[in-house]
């Protein structure tokens, strides 16, 4: 009985290990493809030769052929300036929702999580025309602007400061701390977690963010990655797959880097901020 029992427990546990590992092979087979076409010459992209030799050729092109540091100038610009933004609109609104009643709150929020439910794709033609009103186009600060506002992030820092004990705020305000102190030495220490792990959401989102990107820049002086690896793989100019695989992972580097650097605070971050 006991050996039965045992078998009928690690079968299952046996057949959702070789699931994983198979999912986790499937999913991370085009990132391997890039790295060994990236390092190897061209007629090894598609001929996998143990004995090939590696080669650094490949993004020497793709630098010469494409301004790929220039594109992520850009995207460090873009994405560091929406951050800042979605963070300091975010922590005021979601200070305002979590902690004080006004007319009209809960509709409010209630229009908040609405616009979660609907994508940014959406408003792209309404939010062109409105750029284009500001003389926005083809900026940087265009790209970012109809993202500064993030109802996620609302919503997210709301949750967390509602789950601030309220005696620690009564405590600061014995202090002699105003609304704004409160808010800086209680409610956003306490919220760190929360803060690093939207801050992981956001950062990966508009790293990668390519449909709105594509339709409000032109030049070579506010294209992100993105736009700027598909402008140089675009089929009519030619596909080399190694100095294209090169060219992808100049664009993901920085984002690989920081995730295998920070891995276990990335992990640490989400299970504290309570994301599944």
């Amino acid at each position: 009985m006991t050996n039965m029992g045992k078998r009928r427990f690690s079968l299952p546990t046996l057949l959702e290990t070789i699931a994983a590992w198979g999912l986790a092979i499937l999913w991370i087979s085009p990132l391997l493809y890039a790295f060994w076409a990236a390092f190897h010459a061209g007629e090894y992209a598609i001929h996998f030769d143990i004995t090939a030799p590696l080669t650094l050729d490949n993004f020497r092109e793709a630098l010469s052929q494409a301004p790929f540091l220039r594109y992520g100038f850009n995207t460090f610009v873009l994405v560091t300036m929406l951050l800042a933004a979605q963070l300091v609109v975010g922590t005021l609104a979601a200070y305002a929702f979590a902690r004080y009643r006004f007319f009209g709150s809960n509709v409010a929020f209630a229009l908040v999580l609405v616009q979660l439910m609907i994508t940014p794709e959406i408003l792209i033609v309404e939010n062109y025309g409105t750029l284009a009103k500001l003389n926005l186009v083809d900026t940087i600060v265009g790209i970012g602007l109809p993202y500064m506002a993030s109802a996620f992030g609302i919503f997210l820092l709301r949750q967390a400061f509602k789950s601030t004990p309220k005696e620690l705020e009564d405590a600061a305000r014995l202090e002699g701390c105003g609304m704004f102190g409160i808010l800086m030495r209680v409610y956003v220490p306490l919220a760190r977690p929360t803060y690093l792990a939207y801050g992981l959401v956001s950062i990966s989102h508009h790293w990668n963010n390519f449909l709105w990107p594509l339709v409000i820049t032109n030049s070579v002086e506010t294209r992100p990655l993105t736009v700027g690896l598909g402008v140089f793989s675009a089929p009519e100019s030619g596909v080399d797959w190694s100095i294209v695989s090169a060219a992808t992972l100049l664009s993901v580097a920085p984002l690989l880097i920081a995730f295998l650097l920070f891995q276990r605070q990335f992990v640490q971050s989400f299970m504290h901020a309570g994301i599944k």
